[in-house]
């Protein structure tokens, strides 16, 4: 990062000392910390013009619609997405992979059918998957890891075909960091004329993505992980399928004329945008994208490149260590200490001041794959520097020495 100083600067939270030293947060793939200008954004939406939008005429109204269809303009932009018609503000990658999954796989989907996942997949990309797999009688297929967890676009030629109706798949794994080669397997499926629903959750935060050069037909992300609020995020969708769609959720913005027997819905992009609309957390995603072009994406990516290179570097100088994932990664490190449980290690690291995560990590098939019950979690973003690491590492080296004594 050009100055890393002046992006620290910008996150108060970083500037505080946890049980006596100060804060190393290692956790941005759970959520990422926030830039004061977003929580500025936030501020002045409830400070000065908070109110509903569309339907209000008086001024508060207006410019709170202003503040939330103009971040979806950010949005489309941030993106590249060919319209704001195909941007849907919704309240996470959850909620937007349920959706595709209710919506247009319910409708699509018939026995015989088949939807290919991969084994890295978050929870939130499996679950829905089978249970539209069930209310249909498709067919779930995974694809199999190579040993460094990576896949092969191989085994993707040979398990996509014709059966194949749906490709679910993570851009990058928030497990092995994995980057998957979306615009490949895009091609691939749509070569079979399937469709291609990817998980950004752990992409779009941390890499430039166009959305239009990949070629998917879904893509779904989360504010909170790209320095936004929690409770907001997005789904994209081509034009042409989210108008055969239909909504999830009825009531209130989403309608167009309500008769006693019958209803019609919106346009899009609001007929999937039931309810009172996530207007605050819209206009603080599109503070966050804001920023992000500020510091540019080009520029985060080659810094937290660099962050885990090092990472990896010194980590492997510890005996014992076991670190899950390819050599060319996002920005995360997923790994296990010999003899220490992942919760005690990091109960250990946050007792020196180290935010790291411990658990399954919304992966349990992987876990199962990996032949371990749970693993320790590392991840960096735009405001960690080597001192972090440092910090993170010598955390390790003395958490190491202490579970050796004690056992």
């Amino acid at each position: 990062m050009t100055n890393l100083d002046y992006v620290r600067s910008h996150f108060p939270i970083l500037d505080q000392e946890v049980n006596e030293h100060p804060l190393v947060y290692l956790d941005s793939a759970a959520t990422s910390q926030k830039p004061k200008s977003v929580i500025e954004a936030l501020e002045g939406y409830y400070n000065r013009y908070n109110s509903n939008v569309h339907r209000g005429v008086h001024t508060l109204g207006s410019h709170a619609t202003d503040g939330y269809e103009g971040a979806r303009e950010k949005v489309k932009n941030f993106i590249n997405a060919s319209s704001i018609k195909e941007t849907i503000f919704m309240r996470g990658t959850t909620t937007a992979l349920n959706t595709v999954a209710y919506s247009y796989a319910r409708t699509n989907l018939s026995e015989g059918d088949e939807i290919v996942l991969t084994l890295m997949e978050h929870h939130s990309n499996i679950i829905p998957w089978q249970q539209a797999a069930k209310a249909t009688g498709a067919t779930l297929k995974y694809l199999p890891l190579q040993e460094d967890g990576t896949i092969s676009l191989d085994d993707v030629r040979e398990m996509v075909t014709e059966k194949t109706k749906i490709v679910a798949m993570a851009h990058v794994s928030n497990v092995l960091g994995t980057i998957n080669p979306i615009k490949e397997v895009a091609q691939i499926a749509h070569e079979n004329d399937a469709v291609i629903v990817v998980d950004g959750a752990q992409s779009v935060p941390h890499m430039s993505v166009d959305v239009q050069d990949l070629d998917v037909d879904f893509y779904a992300f989360s504010a909170h992980k790209m320095c936004g609020p929690t409770g907001v995020g997005v789904l994209y969708g081509k034009q042409s399928l989210l108008e055969e769609m239909e909504p999830v959720e009825f009531g209130g913005e989403m309608i167009d004329f309500v008769e006693l027997y019958d209803s019609t819905w919106k346009e899009l992009p609001w007929k999937f945008e039931g309810g009172t609309p996530i207007i605050a957390g819209a206009i603080g995603l599109g503070a966050a994208i804001d920023y992000l072009n500020e510091i540019g994406m080009e520029q985060i990516e080659k810094h937290e490149h660099e962050l885990v290179q090092y990472a990896l570097e010194q980590m492997n100088t510890i005996d014992g260590i076991t670190i899950y994932g390819p050599n060319e990664r996002a920005g995360l490190v997923t790994f296990n200490l010999d003899d220490v449980h992942p919760h005690d290690l990091a109960t250990a690291l946050d007792s020196l001041g180290v935010a790291v995560r411990a658990g399954h990590h919304c992966a349990q098939p992987l876990m199962k794959h990996l032949q371990v019950a749970a693993t320790a979690r590392a991840s960096f973003y735009m405001y960690n520097n080597k001192q972090d690491v440092d910090v993170f590492v010598d955390g390790l080296k003395k958490a190491k020495e202490y579970f050796g004594d004690v056992f």
